[in-house]
């Protein structure tokens, strides 16, 4: 009866494999969602472990995406997101509510919003939670009317004496917001937290204008009645639709988290804006003025495809919201699956939610930080030491002691010297093209080195995660920072890319710092203390549970010292039982 089974399961997975190929929707990363009828309501009902994750957000099963309108209210953390609870591909999508005292252990709440009138009826998609004057919680959210235009909607807690806000209200004058004859309302969406700057309450909504991404702004003096203003807040050409904006403040004097709302002379803001065209978040940085109502971007950094981004790997539709309670401003972000469409369907879920992060204003002025917030240290646990550890070229350290499946580790490395980087190429303007072309085991002057995560006994399997040193004309050195997917499984299906990017670090002081979060299928990671992070996806064959290994290497020219190295096996919190 075993035999028989197990005989029909790998009928049923090739049989859904073949339908995707013929019909040619075998995924990777994709410009949109694609859109599978016949898999949108199958439920499934074997969900395999193998690669969840043990300490990121995810539901027992089926698919989500965006996370939406995560806030603070009365003792909790609430974070909604879009979720199929039929199936494990996108469809029959309603608002998932789940509920936290520390953003690392989680409750599960029955949906918050679900299709249910004319102004939503076809869909439940994206948007943010405002808080209003007295404490009182409001969501922003993108529905899909009758016709399926995308207009925008409000919904009120039931209770405001409940702080889990398990019931919602749609009121009946909505939708508050509807696309007027010069927008596309197919691409018209994911409304922002609102602001309340010169009298009046403001959010975005953003889309197209041919190829001109928009971010359209609307003003209201009492959160019902809008107005589009003449022009929108900021737009770029060549940069296709525009989607789950964000905008918010940031302190020039530290790491103190701003209310969005917040104005004056000591604050910069962050607009960010997720591509639909390449599925990655970037995000510029400059001057609101609340006057005008125009946002200007620094010329520090490209406004658009080669600009900054929150995450250089696996990471779109993310979302920020002010942690009152700690007065910080936290970064949450959706992290898709690489594999095929058809091991979603197999497996039984897809999409998880990135470990929160903190998020500041470096002290040049120029970009973003993050860092992983402090509670997740709550789940370390069997501390392992290794201190001036010399790996010379060649080198591999295998860190034992640890659940290397399960792990969170941090790094500093020390450079003898930078007299041996290699000389920079002017031209090397692309970080992933660079990775593709120097991976781990191309030999260098001053690297690469760095961990091997998710690695098997024998090194077939391994994910990479590295840096390399260049002197460019200048005489400035350049840091190329990689998560490189493409050794970390035997299985040839999932999408395996050579993620990177530059890190803009001074090395004055001869060190690199590193820290991974390491969990089954993602590899999370931070270089210099959060200048730059990547977010890999990967689905390894051999390296699973007990079988799965950590090690650091060097196969630069140069030795390099493991001045310290910390690894702590990680506990697994309650997670939406």
């Amino acid at each position: 009866m075993k035999m028989e089974l197990q005989k029909l399961l790998i009928f049923s997975y090739c049989s859904i494999c073949l339908l995707l190929c013929i019909n040619g929707i075998i995924n990777g990363v994709e410009a949109s969602h694609k859109i599978y009828p016949e898999f949108q309501s199958l439920e499934a009902t074997n969900v395999k472990q193998v690669h969840r994750t043990g300490f990121h957000f995810q539901p027992p099963k089926h698919w989500i995406n965006d996370p939406n309108g995560p806030m603070y209210y009365k003792g909790f953390y609430h974070l909604f997101y879009q979720y199929n609870p039929k199936g494990a591909v996108w469809g029959n999508i309603v608002w998932a509510h789940s509920v936290s005292k520390d953003m690392i252990n989680w409750e599960a709440l029955e949906p918050a919003i679900y299709p249910s009138k004319p102004f939503d009826i076809q869909g439940t998609w994206s948007g943010s939670a405002t808080m209003l004057p007295g404490e009182k919680p409001v969501i922003l959210y993108t529905g899909l009317d009758p016709s399926k235009r995308q207009v925008q909607n409000v919904a009120f807690p039931a209770n405001l004496s409940d702080p889990y806000l398990r019931v919602w209200v749609k009121p009946d004058y909505n939708p508050i917001v509807v696309p007027s004859p010069d927008i596309n309302a197919s691409f018209f969406r994911d409304p922002t937290t609102a602001w309340w700057a010169n009298g009046h309450w403001h959010f975005l909504v953003t889309g197209k204008r041919k190829d001109k991404g928009m971010a359209y702004l609307y003003r209201s003096k009492d959160f019902r009645k809008w107005i589009k203003a003449e022009h929108p807040l900021h737009s770029a050409p060549n940069t296709k639709n525009w989607e789950c904006p964000d905008f918010y403040p940031v302190s020039t004097n530290g790491q103190t988290g701003l209310d969005t709302s917040v104005m004056g002379r000591n604050v910069k803001h962050v607009l960010k804006i997720s591509l639909d065209v390449t599925r990655y978040d970037y995000y510029t940085i400059g001057r609101y003025d609340p006057v005008k109502d125009i946002y200007v971007p620094d010329n520090t950094s490209a406004d658009g495809w080669n600009g900054l981004r929150y995450d250089y790997g696996n990471f779109y539709a993310s979302k920020t919201f002010f942690d009152s309670r700690k007065n910080r401003r936290i970064l949450l972000g959706w992290s898709n699956e690489s594999d095929t469409t058809a091991e979603d369907i197999a497996k039984g879920w897809a999409g998880i939610q990135i470990i929160p992060r903190s998020l500041w204003l470096d002290r040049n002025g120029r970009q973003l930080m993050q860092w992983p917030i402090q509670e997740l240290e709550s789940l370390r646990n069997n501390k392992v030491l290794l201190t001036k550890q010399a790996l010379k070229t060649g080198k591999y350290v295998e860190i034992k002691g640890i659940t290397a499946a399960q792990v969170d580790v941090e790094v500093t490395f020390s450079l003898p010297s930078l007299d041996k980087a290699e000389p920079f190429d002017p031209s090397w303007t692309n970080a992933q093209d660079l990775c593709g072309q120097k991976g781990s085991t191309v030999k260098g002057g001053l690297g690469p080195f760095g961990l091997l995560t998710l690695a098997s006994k024998n090194l077939e399997e391994r994910t990479p995660v590295f840096f390399r040193v260049f002197k460019a004309q200048n005489k400035k050195h350049v840091v190329l920072f990689c998560s490189d997917a493409r050794s970390s499984s035997l299985n040839q299906g999932p999408w395996k890319p050579s993620f990177a990017g530059f890190v803009d670090v001074d090395l004055s002081d001869k060190k690199l710092s590193l820290r991974s979060l390491i969990d089954h299928s993602i590899v999370e990671s931070f270089a210099a203390g959060g200048k730059t992070v990547i977010t890999s996806r990967v689905y390894p064959t051999l390296a699973i549970m007990g079988d799965a290994h950590l090690y650091a290497f060097n196969n630069g020219s140069e030795t390099i010292t493991i001045q310290q190295l910390t690894a702590w096996s990680m506990k697994t919190p309650m997670m939406n039982n």
